[in-house]
């Protein structure tokens, strides 16, 4: 057995008596994923979402931020005991819509699953350490430009732990509006900013920063980045499930991986019913002296599903409550990252699962509570009709460490994004002299 095993069993095993007892309110809430570190009105019941007009939290749990094109994020933040940050009725509001447009209900990490090559070792970071009341003070320069919130963690005090602030991304989009479509010749350019709400928390050697990032096109991105260090007890890969680190050839690193879980309950148009759709798109090859053809078909996933990526393959969130100014339903498409699917878990081996919502099922694996017909996420794919879905993704990297990894290590992202689709009946950025070609460009069609 690896001494890193023994440091973070023990440390898994070390929590303060409060959240030990099991038995008490505080223990059994924080089991059931809502713990609250923080505001007494965070957590959303099961089955209605906000309206998302005014976040339905006290000013310190709110974040509201303006961006570029007059585009604003609205959301409520608590602290989970197990998990960390959840953000709470996130609602998006471009300049056109009079009022917020609700998105999710509450979004958060529900797993990092962390298998070693050789077997010896396999750790639920979220579950199985002290993640949540290892959350770590941020200095003023971690958080350039933003503000920094006191999170109250449970048996810890107050932590210096939420980064809020704004990022530059490059271009928001860019038009020649010229003759060849029809324009007037006026070049249309802007750059872009995000929204960036982050904390950082420690698992061993490792320390995970959670990120979420809130474009003003309407576009949520969620990154994990691993960083730290790698367990200085795990240099013995020498088998072929290593590499080496150091001088020569004395030191070999264990080769990992980091499976990454998050758990989204939308909550589109304050309705949390929903419908989920998968698109599969086929190239046929051409004919002659033709061109290739593609046809693209909708299959409306009813029953909860066990997801795997494929090329041309995606699926979306649809509104059941709200349609844009075009009458089209509003909904959130997944564009997943790159990912290394891990697949010595029967709960790592899909990208994307459906369930319909319960409340015990909380994390993608190791679940704490023991009443919830099977503790991963995959056990939860039971046939029921999809009418309240909650949305599990799953992104994988295998580390396979290199010199460059120490000393401290360089931060590697997993994440995704879920992108608009149809949220809005034009570009919530258009500028107001292009706001007339809403199906009828310059040039005509």
């Amino acid at each position: 057995m690896h001494v890193t095993h023994v440091n973070r069993v023990r440390r898994a095993r070390f929590r303060p008596a409060a959240t030990l007892t099991g038995l008490t309110g505080l223990a059994v809430t924080a089991l059931l994923g809502t713990a609250l570190a923080t505001a007494p009105s965070a957590v959303a019941g099961p089955q209605k979402a906000p309206a998302a007009a005014t976040p339905a939290c006290s000013a310190a749990y709110q974040i509201e931020q303006v961006l570029d094109g007059g585009t604003t994020w609205r959301m409520c933040w608590h602290y989970n005991t197990l998990s960390g940050l959840v953000l709470d009725n996130v609602s998006y509001q471009p300049k056109s819509e009079p009022k917020p447009i609700a998105v999710l209900t509450s979004a958060r990490l529900a797993q990092v699953h962390v298998p070693y090559d050789d077997g010896e070792a396999e750790y639920d970071d979220i579950t199985g350490t002290d993640f949540g009341q290892a959350l770590q003070n941020l200095k003023p320069a971690e958080c350039p430009g933003g503000t920094i919130k006191t999170v109250k963690v449970p048996d810890m005090g107050n932590v210096n732990g939420l980064c809020t602030t704004t990022r530059a991304r490059g271009h928001a989009y860019r038009l020649n509006d010229d003759a060849s479509t029809g324009g007037n010749g006026k070049l249309y350019s802007a750059q872009g900013k995000d929204l960036l709400v982050y904390t950082v928390n420690k698992a061993s050697w490792y320390e995970y920063i959670t990120e979420w990032r809130f474009s003003s096109d309407g576009t949520i991105t969620s990154n994990v980045g691993a960083t730290g260090s790698l367990s200085p007890y795990d240099y013995n890969g020498t088998d072929g499930k290593g590499w080496p680190i150091g001088k020569g050839a004395t030191a070999y690193a264990e080769s990992h991986s980091h499976n990454v879980f998050w758990r989204l309950n939308f909550g589109l148009d304050g309705s949390a019913k929903a419908k989920v759709e998968q698109y599969d798109s086929k190239v046929t090859p051409p004919r002659g002296n033709g061109s290739p053809t593609t046809k693209t078909t909708r299959t409306p996933v009813t029953k909860e599903l066990a997801g795997d990526v494929a090329d041309m393959r995606w699926w979306r969130v649809v509104s059941t409550a709200g349609k844009n100014g075009d009458g089209h339903p509003r909904s959130y498409e997944f564009v997943p990252g790159r990912s290394s699917k891990y697949p010595g878990r029967s709960f790592t081996k899909h990208d994307v699962y459906f369930t319909e919502y319960k409340k015990c099922e909380q994390y993608a694996s190791d679940n704490p509570s023991a009443n919830c017909g099977g503790t991963s996420v995959d056990k939860w794919v039971s046939g029921q009709t999809l009418t309240h879905p909650i949305t599990w993704v799953n992104i994988g990297f295998h580390h396979i460490a290199r010199d460059e990894d120490q000393q401290p290590m360089p931060v590697h992202w997993q994440g995704f994004s879920i992108a608009p689709r149809d949220v809005t009946a034009m570009n919530p950025l258009t500028p107001a002299d292009l706001a007339g070609q809403n199906g009828v460009p310059g040039n005509g069609s």
